[in-house]
């Protein structure tokens, strides 16, 4: 089953949440997995099932990594603020890195993040 990882900067949270609703259908056909907050918020102002890691101050995004590392992640979208992000929220550059070497697409804004579950439906043969 396709496994896709949901990230959010602190200011970004309720942009992804949006994009959890308005891709719900898809995603409900997902495995999903998300940070400590994160998919604490989509767990409850959507319908769908978050396998929740730690929060990304102390970890989560590592945990989301090493999935990464492990073949066990199909897609990441982390959308980030790169304008007021905290010193507290999880850094993107390791995982960014991570990815790279493993050939997993990552978005990071919700443009790309759009394109990314889009292509995904389109591989698994789900629409969007």
């Amino acid at each position: 089953m396709t496994r896709v990882a949901l990230i959010a900067h602190d200011e970004k949270k309720p942009a992804i949440i949006d994009l959890a609703r308005e891709y719900e259908d898809l995603l409900s056909t997902f495995e999903l997995v998300g940070t400590g907050t994160t998919g604490k918020r989509i767990t409850e102002e959507t319908n769908l099932t978050v396998e929740r890691k730690e929060s990304g101050p102390v970890g989560g995004d590592t945990q989301i990594g090493a999935e990464v590392v492990d073949g066990r992640i199909d897609g990441i979208v982390f959308l980030r603020d790169p304008q007021t992000a905290q010193p507290h929220e999880p850094d993107i550059s390791a995982l960014l890195r991570i990815c790279d070497v493993h050939d997993v697409p990552l978005a990071t804004t919700e443009t790309g993040a759009v394109y990314l579950l889009d292509g995904l439906a389109t591989e698994t043969g789900v629409e969007s």
